[in-house]
């Protein structure tokens, strides 16, 4: 058997290739005599009960992407202090157009919310800081992201293995087509950007059609992302962020890289950093660095915040996603209360209006009897 998958591999991979689609193979692909790749296929097949052979052809159809390398080498959030980075994510057009999205799925974030305890505003910032609503979902075949990574970047080859795997299973399960799947440089999918092993556990049946469509599906969207958040555990009503102030010579370290509640309330305090909050004492925290302009800033995060990082493994990007939600439900409340008032006045102008011609008409009764 091993020969004959051989064979077929070195076909594949010969010049003007035809396969059985009509499609041809290019020169730019992976080269599937590449024992890790031969490994790769055999445990991928056996594992989801597929012949080999369509693994191989689903493989010669990727394309590495050396970009997606210099992408991956360099991620904004590690070279970026957070008040930079907080610039491209907090402006007034992504709160704007998160407070309208808010609004415009107000029934499936309440019901999300209803079933999770995650706030909406939350939810919505995620989609937010992800995809921009959905608009930005990326450029890269989902194929070619995870090949390239999975092949040609050892320091986390293993992972994207494993994805590349979740992602072939998953096409199979939901009906997803691996071809044309688009996503971003890391292989993630659809406007909430879960990983293919994080769509395969995490997605839900919003709209209950049975299927998990995160693609286009707003339902299935938004309660997946809440879902998400309730299966790492989301307090609800539970405290994400409060800002925070260090005594001068606070025996205590801000590490960047630490998303570990490793204090608790009084530990902090008992440090010297100043915060408020109404949790018990004995509630874990971590102490966030949270740099400004004109020197180092602190915040402490709760549980909800070490949540969020578990979307993102950075603690300036759940900085990102909690500012936006804050501005967002802020702009949104405002419009709910202005909304309100208006129709309030609305209603007694509408009753005084009313009382004022039933005294017209009262007078005018009135004069004709007399």
């Amino acid at each position: 058997m091993r020969h004959a998958l051989a064979l077929t591999v070195t076909l594949l991979l010969s010049p003007g290739f035809a396969l059985a689609d009509g499609s041809f193979v290019g020169r730019t692909r992976l080269d599937l005599d590449r024992p890790e790749i031969q490994q790769f296929v055999e445990a991928t097949a056996a594992a989801n009960q597929m012949q080999p052979l369509d693994v191989y052809r689903l493989l010669a159809k990727a394309e590495p992407q050396p970009k997606i390398i210099e992408l991956i080498t360099k991620p904004a959030e590690k070279v970026s202090p957070w008040w930079q980075y907080r610039e491209r994510f907090i402006t007034e057009q992504r709160v704007s157009e998160g407070a309208q999205f808010m609004q415009e799925h107000r029934a499936r974030l309440e019901k999300a919310h209803r079933e999770t305890g995650v706030a909406p505003e939350y939810v919505v910032a995620i989609i937010g800081v992800e995809t921009f609503y959905g608009r930005i979902t990326g450029k890269y075949r989902v194929l070619d992201a995870l090949s390239t990574l999975a092949f040609d970047y050892p320091p986390r080859a293993e992972y994207f293995k494993g994805e590349l795997a979740q992602f072939i299973a998953l096409a199979r399960e939901e009906a997803v087509d691996p071809l044309t799947a688009m996503g971003s440089y890391a292989g993630a999918m659809g406007a909430g950007q879960f990983m293919p092993s994080s769509y395969r556990r995490y997605a839900v049946d919003g709209s209950k059609d049975d299927k998990r469509n995160l693609f286009a599906d707003w339902d299935d969207i938004i309660a997946s992302v809440a879902n998400y958040f309730k299966e790492h555990g989301w307090v609800a009503d539970g405290p994400v962020i409060a800002e925070a102030s260090l005594q001068p010579d606070a025996p205590v370290t801000a590490d960047p890289g630490n998303l570990r509640l490793n204090e608790t309330v009084a530990g902090l305090r008992s440090k010297g950093v100043d915060f408020e909050t109404a949790q018990k004492s004995t509630t874990p925290v971590l102490l966030i660095p949270a740099e400004t302009e004109v020197g180092p800033g602190y915040r402490v995060g709760f549980k909800n915040f070490e949540v969020i990082t578990r979307y993102n493994r950075s603690v300036r990007y759940a900085m990102a996603v909690h500012d936006l939600a804050t501005h967002i439900a802020d702009r949104v409340a405002t419009a709910d209360t202005t909304q309100a008032t208006t129709k309030a006045g609305k209603t007694m102008r509408l009753a005084s209006h009313t009382s004022t011609d039933e005294d017209a008409l009262n007078k005018s009764k009135e004069g004709a009897e007399r």
